[in-house]
């Protein structure tokens, strides 16, 4: 494995200016991450946790401060030169339910990705292709006509996964994956989570508030408060 980070910030800083004076959502934040590992991301509520994984996928533009993937300097990087490295920066959302078209089905939930950045052009391909990612995620394949609130909240989140998986990333922001689900379901979608990362070599942005999870999940952790990093060791010196 490659000493080269695939991930490194340097100073990452999101400001908002609010009627009552300016939010340091994210002040001046600093690590990296090697490729196949898990970075652990744990604050509460408010923290800028979340808002740490939106600058980094560039959903959200940093006040100040470098992105570094793969030794490229992403931070100013224009949507269209953004645009393929979406296919190698995705996301997995908080809530599967909002996070889902609720007008479309699970096969054209999942295929959207891949038409979308024309991986795949031929109907047959993407529907194999689609029913491919459902059997990776643990979804059958009778669900393909079904619609996202016919679902239990597991199964939602295994949607947002295999959409995030459609695209043959590199590193996941995962962003409070599991905190929306009932306690046993949790552990099925971590589980499935460290499988797929098994299998196919991903780099996680974990975020979450839970330290149980956290500590199960992650090789490194970053304890963040008031938008700062305050503490960062590999899981077993922090537990």
């Amino acid at each position: 494995m490659s000493d080269e980070p695939i991930l490194k910030v340097e100073n990452l800083t999101k400001h908002f200016v609010t009627p009552k004076g300016v939010l340091h959502a994210v002040d001046g934040l600093n690590f990296e991450i090697q490729k196949g590992k898990t970075l652990g991301i744990v604050a509460e509520s408010g923290c800028g946790k979340s808002t740490t994984g939106r600058v980094i996928l560039k959903l959200t533009k940093p006040t100040s401060g470098k992105i570094i993937f793969e030794g490229k300097d992403i931070t100013n990087y224009s949507v269209s030169q953004m645009r393929p490295l979406r296919c190698e920066m995705q996301m997995i959302f908080q809530d599967p339910f909002s996070s889902l078209d609720p007008r479309q089905s699970v096969m054209q939930l999942i295929s959207e990705p891949i038409i979308q950045h024309k991986l795949i052009r031929n109907k047959k391909d993407i529907e194999k292709r689609t029913l491919e990612l459902m059997d990776i995620v643990g979804l059958s394949s009778r669900y393909t006509n079904t619609y996202p609130h016919e679902l239990d909240g597991g199964r939602r989140q295994r949607i947002g996964v295999a959409r995030a998986l459609a695209l043959n990333p590199k590193l996941i922001v995962c962003d409070e994956p599991v905190s929306a689900l009932d306690v046993s379901i949790q552990a099925q979608v971590l589980n499935l989570l460290k499988q797929l990362q098994k299998d196919f070599g991903l780099t996680y942005i974990f975020i979450t508030h839970n330290l149980s999870v956290v500590k199960y999940f992650s090789d490194d952790i970053a304890v963040m408060y008031l938008g700062q990093m305050v503490e960062k060791a590999p899981s077993d010196i922090i537990f």
